[in-house]
């Protein structure tokens, strides 16, 4: 999927049980975000749930070691 701020996401859905675990993947950077969501939840819904997390992810500066 292409967000037009973040360029080339790639989801993947795992359900198990009632549960499903949406991660999405930033293809440029590798940054990778999950989530965990009811099954019965529609598709579209996790997706922009899961955007919406890896962009403030990616907006977040570095953390320090």
């Amino acid at each position: 999927m292409q967000d037009q701020s973040l360029g080339e996401v790639w989801f993947e859905f795992v359900r198990v049980g009632g549960s499903v675990k949406v991660s999405a993947i930033h293809v440029a950077s590798d940054t990778e975000v999950a989530l965990v969501c009811p099954a019965s939840a529609q598709p579209e819904a996790l997706k922009a749930a899961a955007l919406r997390k890896l962009a403030y992810v990616m907006g977040r500066p570095a953390q320090r070691a």
